[in-house]
């Protein structure tokens, strides 16, 4: 654990090194969903840091939505790397996850060394996503009793040891105060940075879609893409590969964080 602007948030470390990776989970999720990409990379020579954001996992729940915006959780992100002694990380996520990434990029290009951005919610996911959240922040709004019994029953019940079913779980098992507090603070800010500060940044990313997901369409993954200098699209087959058959995917990403640290090795020899 560790103090951020006043908040105690959860992380773990994964590996040892100097070539450091903070991923971040979903909305609503937690680190369970990809602790075992954060083994896998960490068994190929990387440092991996799992962070539970503000209102997620392990971390501080506070109950004030302003709290949760995503340009706050991205302070965190930058936070997590003071509190480690890291001058600069590989940062990236999924969904919620990525976009903090992005956010943490253009507030803090010189503490970024690449960007791997999984399932990107940008403007093409925004009337799904609307559809998708406002009836759930109703159901903690108005169905509040009902919801807490659900919750309830949910942390009663044991955990099964895989990572993403337990991190459903564990969102069940919230309090809808606070469940209402993420929603409400991750819908009143921003949620990307704008067009112009995406085409700003000029670092390796690698950003992953798939098809037939209307909160994280494949257009909006190929429009990242294509507007970031040095953005490269990898292709899922499904939004669960990366959590039930992840080895290819996985590859890929280890791949890219090694050609990432590899540039940035060469390119300060020839400055030297």
């Amino acid at each position: 654990m560790f103090d951020s602007y006043g908040i105690r948030l959860y992380y773990e470390i994964h590996g040892h090194g100097p070539r450091v990776l903070v991923f971040l989970h979903g909305i609503l999720m937690d680190s369970n969903m990809n602790r075992r990409l954060a083994t896998d990379l960490a068994a190929r020579g990387n440092r991996v840091i799992l962070l539970d954001m503000p209102g997620h996992g392990l971390s501080e729940k506070p109950k004030r939505a302003s709290f949760h915006r995503m340009d706050t959780y991205a302070r965190h992100v930058i936070n997590l790397l003071d509190h480690v002694g890291v001058d600069k990380a590989v940062i990236g996520g999924v969904s919620l996850g990525g976009n903090v990434s992005l956010l943490a990029a253009a507030q803090n290009p010189e503490r970024v060394q690449a960007l791997i951005v999984e399932m990107p919610v940008l403007e093409w996911a925004l009337p799904a996503a609307a559809l998708t959240f406002t009836p759930l922040l109703l159901a903690v709004h108005f169905a509040r009793p009902v919801v807490s019994k659900v919750a309830s029953v949910f942390r009663w019940l044991p955990r099964t040891g895989n990572g993403p079913l337990d991190s459903v779980m564990n969102s069940l098992s919230n309090d809808p105060v606070e469940t209402a507090a993420v929603l409400h603070g991750i819908l009143a800010g921003p949620i990307a940075p704008t067009v112009g500060q995406r085409a700003a940044m000029d670092i390796p990313a690698l950003v992953v879609g798939h098809q037939v997901d209307r909160i994280h369409p494949f257009h909006d993954a190929e429009q990242l893409s294509r507007r970031l200098p040095k953005g490269q699209l990898l292709q899922a087959n499904s939004v669960l590969e990366l959590r039930v058959h992840p080895e290819r995917l996985t590859a890929e990403f280890s791949q890219f964080i090694d050609d990432a640290w590899l540039d940035s090795t060469e390119h300060n020899r020839q400055a030297g």
